[in-house]
């Protein structure tokens, strides 16, 4: 599908234009109730970066360009439309108030401080990790939950109860991949290409705590650290020709995931391989030639069936609208807003009872379960749990798991 640039940046300067005057008025109201009294509030933080696409009259910086800084707020706020909308004709009875986490006029800080904050039921926010650390601690001060929705750091929260991550942490994220490689791997060594590194040690911290807490037949699994500008032999030296290799690649650096990757493809002729990879590795592009003859898995915690009857007309919309694909941000503005949207106005303010009450799914299924301190015994806060598995061949789905 050929896409026109120009009209997708004419389209959504005239969305950030509107968004300026929606931010200006700090809500807008879904479903008008009949008394304030019955109406629920939520505060919607993204970074639009407004303050920086206009100018003080009103009119965009970037000519017909559009800069990519831009991009996942926008896309998530568009999300959150996309639900705002859908809970209107439902009738539901709430207020959304939208605040703009890059904006110069009225910083960050500055919202946290006000009274208004203190009036919301609940906090929804696309953040980087000093704002998940600002809005765990108001969470906790005014009560009121915070949802966490891309950012998986724990942001220092302890005996939070109103704390949710729905990006999965690493150690959640480890121990499920341990898990499943011992459901389906169980009598394979599984050699674990590493690099030196403080997150590399992290991770192998992860897994082996994982092991102790797994019940079951522990893993074989062999650690290979690679030097830098590591050739084929260093990693042929540790597969067997005669079966099916399976390898775990246990690093977030992206460049060594690719690189291990396309040196295990280049000798798919000779060795058969299954590669278990990170949860950054949804955004590799496994249909290019050199990762072509190996099996690919990496866990998610967000997964959007493509054939989903409600993610074809997501899709036919931003199609039709924008000329463009919707990307995964636009699904989890969507599905957050109106998964917790819903939940708050069916149980009010006793949402912080009820955050992991499964009704209202729309593309994923969240699984929140209570993070208990290990010294305390005490909720430190609420996390997604639910990974989904994708295997993938010469770069298509095969299977998701």
């Amino acid at each position: 599908m050929k896409r026109n640039r120009q009209l997708i940046v004419l389209t959504i300067c005239a969305l950030l234009q509107w968004t300026i005057s929606f931010s200006q008025t700090d809500s807008v109201t879904v479903a008008q109730s009949d008394t304030l009294s019955r109406r629920h509030h939520i505060a919607l933080f993204a970074p639009l970066y407004l303050d920086s696409a206009f100018d003080a009259a009103g009119q965009y910086r970037y000519a017909k360009s559009f800069p990519k800084f831009i991009n996942p707020g926008l896309e998530f706020w568009e999300g959150a439309q996309l639900a705002i909308d859908s809970m209107e004709k439902e009738g539901q009875q709430l207020e959304i108030h939208v605040y703009d986490t890059r904006s110069t006029s009225r910083p960050l800080m500055q919202v946290l401080r006000s009274e208004e904050i203190k009036q919301m039921d609940l906090l929804i926010g696309h953040v980087n990790v000093n704002e998940a650390n600002l809005l765990v601690q108001i969470a906790a001060s005014h009560t009121i939950p915070f949802i966490n929705v891309n950012m998986p750091n724990v942001a220092g929260a302890q005996n939070n109860p109103y704390y949710v991550l729905l990006n999965s942490t690493l150690p959640t994220q480890c121990t499920g991949i341990y898990k499943f490689l011992q459901k389906n791997f169980s009598t394979s060594t599984i050699v674990v290409f590493r690099k030196k590194g403080a997150t590399e040690d992290l991770l192998k911290t992860y897994f082996t705590d994982a092991e102790k807490s797994t019940m079951g037949v522990p893993l074989k699994m062999k650690y290979v650290t690679l030097e830098n500008n590591f050739k084929p032999d260093d990693i042929t030296d540790y597969l067997d020709s005669n079966k099916t290799n399976v390898c775990l690649v246990a690093s977030l650096d992206a460049f060594f995931g690719q690189q291990v990757c396309q040196q295990l493809a280049a000798v798919s002729s000779s060795y058969t391989t299954t590669v278990m990879g990170m949860p950054t590795w949804d955004q590799f592009d496994f249909e290019k030639p050199v990762f072509k003859g190996i099996e690919v898995y990496y866990s998610t915690p967000f997964y959007i069936n493509p054939a989903d009857t409600l993610a074809v007309g997501v899709q036919e919309h931003f199609r039709v609208n924008f000329y463009s694909r919707p990307s995964d941000m636009v699904y989890r503005g969507y599905e957050t807003t109106y998964h917790f949207g819903r939940l708050l106005a069916q149980y009010g303010k006793n949402i912080s009872s009820s955050l992991g009450d499964k009704k209202y799914k729309l593309f994923t299924q969240f699984d929140i379960q209570p993070v208990i301190n290990k010294q305390t015994m005490t909720l430190d806060y609420f996390e997604n749990k639910k990974l989904y598995f994708v295997k993938k061949v010469d770069g298509l789905v095969k299977a998701v798991y």
